[in-house]
């Protein structure tokens, strides 16, 4: 019994844990956790995939040496968003035939899948060509339509619509494709910031900052293997 006019401490006790036990199981409250793990997890995917250097973004380099911003920007958003509007399409009317349970399994392929590509690019050290090409990529018809067949070749990009995305759209099926949204608009946010900061970074970090630019590289890849872990992750326990 607590004092005249003061509840005793096993009251309060009882309604701090009432009161957190009606937050977690507030539908509204968990869809909001739902909604930003989506959020940054697809954010983070697309930081990681504007960070790290592709054709493109050096096509994209050259163009802002030569203060030509209008061409940059499109060289980054223009080719990148075909590409992807036209992998979401094949994703899209894949997975609805796919069953939930297959989709399921898949999600932890591509998960794992990025684990492997960031620990092979991190301790390959697969960047060391793109640098010394840097300067050889400029904005002609041909160089485009190359740097964005090597975009939508690259394994990559197959793995990320294939094995993260088209799950992320399997569970929207299921969920409702609301459910999903902020996934991708994380990801487009991440993708397009990250490439415009990561070419103005390899702009100012030519010369006496070439050495960022490995910082930089180290940082994306080290975020692939801890994104690919925390996908797993969340697939276990939402699935």
């Amino acid at each position: 019994m607590g004092l005249v006019g003061f509840p005793s401490p096993g009251a309060g006790y009882g309604l701090a844990a009432g009161t957190l036990f009606l937050i977690l199981s507030c539908p509204k409250i968990r869809r909001c956790e739902g909604d930003m793990q989506l959020f940054l997890l697809g954010f983070g995917m697309g930081v990681v995939g504007g960070l790290v250097p592709t054709p493109l973004h050096l096509i994209a380099l050259t163009q802002m040496t030569l203060k030509h911003w209008v061409r940059a920007a499109w060289v980054i958003i223009g080719p990148p968003t075909l590409v992807d509007a036209a992998f979401f399409l094949v994703a899209y009317f894949f997975y609805q035939i796919i069953p939930p349970g297959i989709a399921h399994y898949t999600a932890y392929a591509g998960g794992a899948a990025l684990v492997g590509f960031g620990s092979y690019l991190l301790w390959g050290d697969c960047r060391a060509g793109a640098e010394k090409k840097e300067n050889s990529w400029k904005l002609t018809y041909g160089s485009m339509t190359l740097a964005t067949l090597v975009e939508a070749s690259a394994p990559g990009t197959w793995v990320y619509w294939l094995a993260i995305a088209g799950p992320i759209i399997a569970e929207g099926r299921v969920e409702g494709y609301w459910h999903v949204v902020p996934f991708f608009v994380g990801s487009l946010i991440g993708y397009y910031g990250a490439s415009f900061l990561s070419v103005w970074l390899m702009a100012w970090g030519a010369g006496a900052h070439r050495r960022f630019r490995r910082i930089l590289f180290v940082a994306a890849n080290a975020l692939l293997i801890a994104l690919g872990a925390l996908f797993i992750a969340r697939e276990y326990f939402v699935g």
